[in-house]
């Protein structure tokens, strides 16, 4: 990927430790793309971010806690 996804996903994994499920799957693109301070033309970087968090919370619910 490019600089800004993995900036992006590299936030975010720093972000979600220690955090409840709940709590790392309410993160928001908007915090990431501001904390890197990403160009509009970068903003789907911190989407994908998000999107990827929010799959793994609901994978590990769907695998763990069923």
């Amino acid at each position: 990927g490019c600089g800004s996804a993995i900036a992006s996903s590299s936030l975010v994994t720093e972000w979600v430790k220690g955090k409840t499920l709940d709590q790392a799957a309410a993160l928001k693109n908007s915090e990431i793309a501001e904390e890197l301070a990403l160009p509009p033309v970068k903003i789907h970087c911190s989407i994908l971010a998000e999107d990827a968090i929010k799959a793994a919370v609901d994978d590990y619910r769907k695998k763990h806690l069923n």
